[in-house]
């Protein structure tokens, strides 16, 4: 097998668009057209186009949720819902998932998994590929550090310009990836709906997940740690009257890796903008500026 080219290695980004959704749906001025809220559609297409337009950025996928629910409600009750979002922002998934598409970015729309699931299998299926130098997981979700592989599969929270790599994340967590969804199903996640386990606070569990690196592995009896922890007693009874739950919480944090049967470098390369599908789409957001900005004259 040939040598590849260092120079021609590119770099990958897969973005979280329900996420996106959200931080442009609070962070952007109300705007309706024919009485439909577009407001964060008009930002997120000038968001995306302002990445894309970089001479370096070749190779972008965007993945959404739209349905909210997966099979992880199924496993449990208490998992996160679309409940309570605004019919304002649920009502643009639709026009932001179209808006990616015709700037020509490979979009994902997720039905039984997660964004973050697709974004998970995507990375583990390009990881290994030696065309690729890096991969960018864009979004500040928690649960993606679990992702994260040195300096090649790296966490980037676009709104801070702040990227996490491996040391990073030891740093800020305190565990290594392979233990962040042991953490958070210690900790708890509220952003998913994930309790956690009483009196597991991030120091101690960082603590002992050192030590440990999964629930599975840590002792039931407190007399067979073999590490000293603040209220060690407290967390190992409370985590042996929960050890269900633990394990439950964990598998729920537990990002899959199988949301795509096959996936290349080839399926995640940018394509020319669809001028007619945007010129449609600049009539619905009654904004033709973004015409301007992907076909300048």
């Amino acid at each position: 097998m040939s040598e590849v080219n260092a120079s021609s290695r590119v770099q990958v980004y897969l973005l979280d668009g329900t996420y996106e959704l959200f931080r442009m749906f609070y962070g952007a001025p109300s705007a309706k057209v024919d009485g439909v809220e577009v407001a964060a559609t008009r930002a997120w297409l000038r968001n995306l186009h302002t990445l894309i337009s970089k001479p370096s950025v070749t190779h972008v996928a965007v993945a959404y949720d739209y349905v909210i629910e997966s099979f992880r409600n199924e496993l449990f009750d208490g998992y996160k819902t679309g409940a309570g979002i605004d019919p304002d922002l649920y009502g643009q998934f639709r026009l932001i998932e179209e808006a990616s598409e015709a700037l020509g970015v490979t979009t994902w729309r997720m039905k039984e998994f997660e964004a973050d699931d697709g974004i998970a299998s995507a990375a583990a299926h390009l990881r290994e590929d030696p065309n690729v130098e890096k991969i960018f997981l864009a979004s500040p979700d928690k649960d993606l550090a679990q992702c994260v592989r040195g300096d090649r599969v790296v966490m980037l929270d676009r709104r801070k310009n702040a990227v996490l790599n491996e040391g990073a994340v030891v740093e800020k967590f305190g565990v290594a990836p392979a233990s962040i969804p042991d953490y958070l199903g210690l900790v708890g996640d509220a952003a998913d709906g994930i309790p956690g386990i009483a009196r597991w606070g991030a120091k101690g569990t960082a603590q002992v997940l050192q030590r440990y690196g999964h629930i599975a592995s840590i002792p039931a009896n407190h007399d067979d740690w073999d590490i000293k922890v603040r209220g060690g007693k407290t967390l190992a009874k409370n985590l042996e009257n929960e050890r269900e739950n633990a394990e439950l919480y964990r598998r729920l944090a537990v990002l899959r890796e199988d949301a795509f049967d096959s996936l290349d470098l080839a399926d995640v390369a940018l394509q020319a903008p669809d001028r007619a599908r945007l010129e449609a789409l600049a009539e619905r957001l009654g904004d033709r500026r973004i015409l301007e900005r992907v076909f300048p004259r």
